[in-house]
């Protein structure tokens, strides 16, 4: 008598054995984390743990949470890497006490604030953006996004702030790896509240420089840098980039400017910036560069999105792309570096 044993199934050629649905779930869910996360800012959770550690109790207490979700909430973030938890008592890590207490200057969560309020409702229109090709913000109401920002002072002082966090990272590194010692003037168009120009100034004792932006940000931008001491250095000019002449520095710097617009105003503004600048003057453009291969950036590719979402021709793009066009309009030398995070900058010599 003769037995058999069945053999376990082999995977077919090319099949993986061992795949598992994990991955694929928490990013389809990830949604739940960001709101958390942006919740809990919107709530002041990481100003009022900058103080000091405080207990459930307390804290549900202060930001008026209802027991049922205060012990799941904060929890939650403390999981996700966001609060520690020493015994019964809650505190921000290291990372959430510099960023994300509003009273730091280092604080970033104006561009949260921005991403709850504006952003996490108009991603849940992505599908339609994908197949229209059309914003899903004010726009569909017959309304501009800049317009809207730019006539409501509030909204434009959220917006501002927002600014400032998304570049103050990267401010830094092009504080220190641009030759800035061969320079004496710079200026920033689209200049915000003036974040890269005062980290710039800072940095470089020997510079000096101009916030190019519409005349409506003057009181913003003037109140930031008199905050840091820099009125002396930095100054604010108005105007709009596409109607105006751009101011003439030694280095022109367009932080996440480009990507707002489609091709043919990238291309102007581009062409200004080299009009405006001497012979051996630099461009830095500086925003969430696209790796060349479109394979690794995953946040720039993200971002493309949100212009698709956010403005009616606006894209981001590789490195490679922007240095094309630069060669384009003359400049002779172009180079790729990165800097803080997602970002990377592409620098263009006259």
């Amino acid at each position: 008598m003769t037995s058999t044993v069945t053999q376990p199934k082999q995977p077919a050629t090319g099949e993986i054995a061992d795949v598992s649905p994990d991955a694929i779930v928490q990013l389809g869910l990830g949604f739940w984390g960001s709101k958390a996360l942006l919740s809990a800012v919107e709530l002041g959770l990481f100003t009022e743990l900058a103080s000091g550690p405080l207990d459930l109790a307390a804290l549900t207490k202060r930001l008026r949470l209802h027991q049922r979700s205060a012990r799941d909430f904060l929890d939650a973030l403390l999981a996700l890497g966001m609060l520690q938890r020493n015994g019964e008592r809650y505190a921000n890590t290291p990372a959430t006490d510099r960023f994300l207490d509003h009273r730091k200057p280092g604080y970033i969560g104006g561009l949260l604030e921005m991403a709850n309020a504006r952003l996490y409702p108009f991603w849940g229109s992505l599908t339609e953006a994908l197949r229209t090709g059309d914003p899903q913000n004010e726009a569909k109401q017959g309304r501009d996004l800049f317009d809207e920002l730019y006539n409501d002072p509030q909204r434009l002082a959220e917006f501002l702030k927002a600014m400032t966090g998304l570049s103050l990272g990267s401010a830094a590194v092009i504080a220190n790896k641009f030759p800035w010692a061969d320079c004496q003037t710079f200026a920033d168009i689209g200049a915000a509240q003036g974040g890269l120009a005062v980290t710039l100034a800072r940095t470089h004792a020997h510079l000096s420089g101009i916030g190019f932006d519409l005349p409506v940000v003057r009181p913003h931008f003037e109140a930031f840098v008199a905050e840091q001491g820099l009125s002396g250095r930095l100054a604010f000019r108005g105007g709009d980039f596409f109607a105006d002449p751009l101011p003439t520095a030694d280095v022109l710097v367009m932080g996440h400017i480009l990507h707002d617009w489609g091709f043919e105003k990238k291309r102007l503004l581009i062409d200004k910036a080299y009009q405006a600048l001497p012979y051996g003057g630099a461009l830095i453009v500086y925003e969430t560069i696209i790796d060349d291969e479109r394979r690794n950036n995953a946040f720039g590719l993200l971002m493309s999105l949100n212009m698709l979402i956010e403005t009616r021709e606006g894209f981001d793009y590789t490195g490679k792309d922007c240095m094309g066009w630069m060669k384009e309009t003359g400049f002779a030398e172009t180079r790729v570096e990165t800097l803080a995070g997602p970002d990377s900058m592409v620098i263009g010599i006259k």
